[in-house]
């Protein structure tokens, strides 16, 4: 998982990261522990969550 430039650091990805594989600190970002499920993509208000495929 990866935030682009739209990410406000609102944390609504990391409440709802099942792994708990998100920090923000200012913006998002993944931790080690992420799986790029992408199960925290729907959750963006800004659609800034990024998923490299």
């Amino acid at each position: 998982m990866k935030t682009n430039d739209n990410c406000v650091g609102c944390g609504q990805c990391a409440s709802f990261c099942k792994m708990g594989a998100i920090e923000v600190r200012g913006k998002a970002r993944a931790t080690d522990a992420c799986v790029e499920c992408g199960m925290c993509i729907p959750y963006c208000p800004v659609k800034a969550i990024e998923v490299p495929a």
